[in-house]
């Protein structure tokens, strides 16, 4: 099993996050690290928590690190257009020299986006507009010019320049468990799926639902990296357990997501726990 960590940029001074990150960045067992995109407090914090915003921080700390692989778990797509995030992505995967991993879900929290008057909509129309989204960045970064008219988003021969580094694009990875749209959406564009929260039955019950979307649509499903998040809560070793259940579900990478505040005297004792399990 491999593995990985997120810090989400919530109630966590810059200079904690940045010495995580760095330590982190040495530490071999960690392949990957991992920020989030909200704009408002999540996890129950008060709504007055600062948050840091989660794009321009994963950019300072692309700058910060030189091994680490990037991203969000994930990007609400009705944050920003589509083809807007799409040059962001374009952007940090050459700024990163190609270490970023594009981390994109359907949207779900009301409470910013009744606050900022950004339209989050049915779960019906979140799910139509993901999938949409996804044909818009897969095609501004994979061709040289998009042309695409669907009920949200309409381009004509829209270009994105520079295109990455990583080609055709970074990896796509959708975040969810929504079986008949999300997963359906992920076995059509996603290279990574990530399973952010539940019970091992409820993960299964998800992975099987990807399987047979990959059938339907002609895709294997051993092409789709399927990733965990685990909860540390200051037990390495019951971290590093909790990853070993979820890899003998069959999860291939777990996502170690540490609390605030954030100090990196908690990653050798943890990356220790998990080399134990790998």
């Amino acid at each position: 099993m491999r593995f990985a960590f997120k810090t989400s940029p919530q109630n966590a001074s810059w200079e904690d996050l940045l010495n995580v990150w760095q330590v982190a960045d040495g530490i071999e067992i960690f392949e990957s690290g991992w920020t989030s995109d909200h704009f408002y407090p999540t996890h129950g914090a008060a709504p007055s928590v600062p948050r840091l915003e989660g794009w321009v921080t994963l950019t300072a700390l692309a700058q910060a690190t030189h091994r680490l692989r990037i991203g969000t778990l994930v990007t609400g797509i009705h944050h920003r257009h589509p083809a807007v995030l799409a040059n962001m992505a374009a952007t940090l995967d050459v700024v990163s020299r190609g270490r970023l991993e594009l981390g994109i879900g359907a949207g779900w929290n009301e409470e910013e986006s009744r606050a900022y008057g950004i339209e989050l909509g049915t779960a019906r129309q979140r799910s139509d507009r993901f999938e949409e989204a996804c044909q818009v960045i897969t095609g501004l970064l994979g061709q040289e010019t998009t042309t695409f008219k669907g009920s949200f988003y309409q381009l004509t021969d829209a270009r994105c320049e520079p295109k990455p580094l990583q080609r055709p694009h970074p990896p796509l990875c959708i975040g969810g468990s929504g079986r008949k749209r999300t997963l359906r959406t992920a076995a059509r564009f996603a290279q990574h799926w990530n399973f952010d929260n539940g019970t091992v039955a409820e993960f299964l019950r998800a992975r099987d639902a990807l399987n047979r979307h990959c059938a339907d649509v002609g895709r294997d499903p051993a092409d789709i990296l399927v990733s965990v998040q685990v909860r540390y809560h200051g037990d390495p070793a019951a971290a590093a357990a909790d990853a070993a259940t979820f890899g003998e579900a069959g999860a291939e990478l777990a996502i170690v997501s540490l609390p605030s505040p954030y100090t990196p005297a908690v990653l050798e004792p943890l990356a220790e726990a998990l080399a134990r399990v790998a």
